[in-house]
């Protein structure tokens, strides 16, 4: 490749060589403190336009390595701690994309889902890249785990957190079927010591309804569902009836005894 000059170009593959794969638009304005911002913003666009960089975020840019340049496609899992610190918000990996790393199957390809606290940020598509965000209130900070990636450590949903969230957000993944299916998926990875009081309050309690009722008779996880009931009681009385599936008519269903849930519709899982 002609460089021209192209002082950015040599700066970026150092960093690359040096392990790291994004950088700041401040981080290049105080390198090279000398250049004008205009023709710093040229010598970006440049790299842009040659598939060098990707800009996911207003100041923030992604190194697209030689490897990730022939697949098109930069994994977000590479970066997303960086962007996160950028941006100076809460986060955790979560959904499917929590699932897969978990060793569910039924992932998203080309989609990448991450949690952060409100107000949700949008969600980014460029060069291949896909990034949803779904936001909360609060993140129950005691059910994220850290996770060790090539580029350094990523925040992650554990199990348990993930299927509240699946159910939770189900409408950001296709639905309640798909949320079962990943849920029964990732039902041998969960400890019942895992739902624990903080990630119980996180969430109203209708999702926790539904998940035991998941549970219970959609995947046939008796211990589960045994285990999240004896959790649920002890901190509500007696749960109020509620739709299995929440924006839809609840005339004429019954109602299941044990989990409150008015049963509205028929859940299918692809197992």
């Amino acid at each position: 490749m002609e460089r021209n000059n192209n002082y950015l170009l040599d700066w970026v593959e150092i960093l690359l060589a040096q392990g790291r794969n994004t950088f700041t638009l401040k981080q290049v304005r105080e390198e090279f403190s000398g250049v004008s911002q205009k023709a710093l913003s040229l010598a970006l666009n440049r790299l842009t336009h040659k598939n060098k960089i990707a800009s996911v975020h207003k100041g923030f840019y992604v190194i697209i390595s030689p490897e990730h340049s022939i697949k098109r496609i930069v994994p977000p899992i590479l970066f997303i701690d960086s962007l996160m610190k950028h941006i100076r918000k809460p986060y955790y990996v979560g959904l499917l994309s929590a699932a897969a790393l978990h060793g569910s199957s039924h992932q998203a390809p080309r989609e990448f889902f991450v949690i952060n606290q409100l107000p949700a940020l949008r969600s980014v598509e460029k060069k291949g890249i896909r990034i949803n965000f779904a936001g909360k209130v609060t993140l129950p900070l005691d059910s994220i785990k850290e996770r060790k990636i090539a580029t350094g450590y990523v925040n992650v949903s554990d199990p348990e957190l993930t299927a509240l969230d699946l159910i939770y957000f189900e409408k950001y993944i296709g639905g309640l079927n798909r949320a079962s299916t990943v849920i029964y998926e990732l039902s041998d990875s969960m400890d019942v010591t895992g739902f624990t009081d903080n990630l119980l309050l996180s969430v109203p309690v209708v999702i926790l309804q539904r998940l035991g009722y998941i549970f219970d008779r959609i995947c046939g996880k008796d211990q589960l569902a045994d285990a999240l009931f004896k959790r649920i009681s002890s901190h509500y009385q007696s749960l109020v009836r509620r739709p299995l599936k929440p924006g839809i008519s609840v005339r004429g269903f019954s109602t299941d005894p044990r989990w409150k849930l008015i049963i509205n519709t028929k859940i299918e899982t692809d197992l």
